[in-house]
C-alpha cells in the first residue's frame, strides 16, 4: 500500500491537475488491497497446520509465508537460473518424505522438470501453478498484480484444502 500512495503522490507532483483523480484511484485500489488481504487471512487461517507447508521451485514466496503463516521450501534459492546439486536435491526430497508437505507448486517462471522430478520421488502431488515474478500473459489468469494474487489464492486454498481424505 506504500507503493500505491508512493505512485500517486508522485504522479500527482508531476500533473497536479489530475492530483484528486490520481488519490481517488489510490485509495480505491488500496481498499480492494485490504478487502483481498482479508480474505486470504480468512481462509488460510481455517487451513490445519499440517496443511500450510508447500514447495516451489525457488524462493519467491517468502511475503506470503510471513504475512499468511505458511511455510514455502525450495530447492533452489531466489535465483531461477541456478540448478540444486544432485546432492542438495537428494537432502531436499527426504527432508519431504519425513515432513507434512501438503502440495508442490510448479511456476511460471521455471521450468516444472525439477518439481514433477521431486513429486515423482516424494508422492507429494503438484497443486498447479503459481505466479511468482512475473504475470501472464494477456488473457491469462494473472494480468495484474491482484488477478495474480487471487489466482495463487485460489491454487494454494484448492491444493493446501484438498486433504484426500474420506
Amino acid at each position: 500500500m506504500i507503493y500505491v500512495r508512493n505512485i500517486a503522490d508522485t504522479m500527482s507532483k508531476a500533473m497536479p491537475d489530475h492530483a484528486d483523480a490520481f488519490a481517488a484511484n489510490a485509495e480505491a485500489y488500496i481498499a480492494r488491497l485490504e478487502a483481498l488481504d482479508k480474505e486470504t487471512r480468512e481462509k488460510l487461517a481455517a487451513l490445519p497446520e499440517n496443511r500450510r507447508t508447500v514447495v516451489t521451485a525457488h524462493d519467491a514466496f517468502g511475503y506470503l509465508a510471513d504475512a499468511y503463516g505458511l511455510t514455502f521450501l525450495a530447492p533452489v534459492g531466489i535465483d531461477t537460473e541456478a540448478e540444486p546439486s544432485a546432492r542438495d536435491l537428494a537432502t531436499l526430497i527426504k527432508q519431504l518424505k519425513e515432513q507434512e508437505v501438503a502440495a508442490l507448486f510448479v511456476e511460471n517462471i521455471t521450468s516444472p522438470a525439477l518439481v514433477q522430478q521431486i513429486s515423482d520421488e516424494t508422492g507429494i502431488e503438484i497443486g498447479g501453478r503459481l505466479f511468482s515474478d512475473a504475470l501472464s500473459e494477456r488473457g491469462g489468469p494473472a494480468t495484474s498484480y491482484l488477478a495474480m494474487f487471487q489466482h495463487n489464492l485460489g491454487a494454494l486454498l484448492e491444493a493446501l484444502g484438498n486433504t484426500n481424505e474420506g
